[in-house]
């Protein structure tokens, strides 16, 4: 499975990362974002659906916003 994930720090700063594994990630990313936690993830059967998905949260405005709509009731 490969996941696309949010994290979010204190500040209010968001992430959006791809990964195959996503507790392995989540340990890397403590050392080097330690402020910032999962906020949410998704799931997919083949990478290029993740990395299309991840390209599409963090180039199209559209499609984050409807996430964070989705996701914070913002």
């Amino acid at each position: 499975m490969h996941q696309v994930y949010v994290l979010r720090n204190t500040a209010g700063e968001y992430y959006i990362g791809y990964t195959n594994d996503i507790e392995r990630r989540l340990k890397e990313h403590a050392k080097t974002r330690p402020n910032f936690n999962l906020l949410y993830y998704e799931s997919y059967q083949n990478s290029s659906a993740a990395r299309n998905r991840e390209q599409k949260l963090k180039y199209y405005g559209s499609a984050w916003r409807g996430l964070k709509k989705r996701i914070l009731g913002a």
